[in-house]
C-alpha cells in the first residue's frame, strides 16, 4: 500500500471520527460518570476490532445484503442505545469528588462500549462502503491484511479523539455541576434519538 494511499485514509477516518453521533455521547456520558475512561474507549475499539475483523473476513458483504440479518442488527443497536440514552437520563450524572463514589467495573464499561459501537449498523455498512475504496488490489499485501491495517488506522483516530473528548468530559465539566448534567442528558438524550432513527429507519423500509 501507497504512503498516499494511507494518508488519504487517515484524513478520511479523522474526519469521521471527530463527528460526534453515538461514540461521542457514550464517552462523554463515561466521561463525567467514571474516574477513568479507558475501559469506556477501550470498549470501542474492541467493538471497531470486531468490525474490521468481519470486514476482513467478506462476512460483512453477506451480513449487508441480507435483509434479515440487517435488521436484528439495527434492532439490536436501536434498544441497545435506547437503553443506554434511558438510563442516562434517568439517572444524569452529578459530578463528584469522592473517589470511594460507587462506580461500574471497568469489564462492564468495556463490554458496554464494545456494544455501542460494534451493534451499530451505520458503522459495519461505513465499514464495507469505505475500506476497500482504499485498498490496492495489485499490491504486494493480501487483502485482508490491508483491511486489517485500515481498520487499526481508524482505532487509532478512534482511541485518540475519543480520548480527548473524555478527558474534556472529566476536566472541563466536573467543575461545573449544572453543566455536567445538562451535558449528560443531552448525551443520554442523543443515544436515544440516534436509537429511534436506527429504528424508525428499518420501520420504514418495511412499510414502503
Amino acid at each position: 500500500m501507497s504512503v498516499e494511499l494511507l494518508l488519504a485514509y487517515w484524513v478520511v477516518s479523522f474526519l469521521l471520527t471527530i463527528t460526534p453521533g453515538a461514540d461521542w455521547a457514550f464517552v462523554i456520558a463515561a466521561g463525567l460518570r467514571e474516574k477513568s475512561v479507558v475501559p469506556s474507549v477501550a470498549g470501542l475499539l474492541v467493538g471497531y476490532t470486531g468490525l474490521t475483523a468481519v470486514v476482513a473476513a467478506g462476512l460483512a458483504v453477506i451480513v449487508s445484503q441480507s435483509e434479515l440479518a440487517m435488521l436484528a442488527l439495527s434492532v439490536s443497536g436501536g434498544v441497545y442505545l435506547l437503553w443506554l440514552g434511558f438510563t442516562t437520563l434517568k439517572n444524569p450524572t452529578v459530578p463528584t469528588d469522592d473517589d470511594d463514589a460507587p462506580r461500574g467495573s471497568a469489564w462492564t464499561r468495556l463490554w458496554v462500549g464494545a456494544g455501542v459501537s460494534g451493534l451499530n449498523p451505520k458503522a459495519l455498512l461505513l465499514f464495507v462502503a469505505l475500506l476497500p475504496q482504499f485498498v490496492d488490489s495489485d499490491g504486494a499485501w493480501p487483502i485482508g491484511l490491508q483491511l486489517a491495517l485500515l481498520g487499526l488506522i481508524h482505532m487509532l483516530n478512534t482511541a485518540a479523539v475519543y480520548s480527548l473528548v473524555g478527558v474534556f468530559a472529566a476536566r472541563i465539566l466536573r467543575s461545573r455541576p449544572a453543566t455536567a448534567v445538562f451535558v449528560s442528558r443531552l448525551s443520554g438524550m442523543s443515544m436515544v434519538l440516534i436509537g429511534l432513527v436506527l429504528l424508525g429507519e428499518k420501520v420504514w423500509e418495511m412499510m414502503a
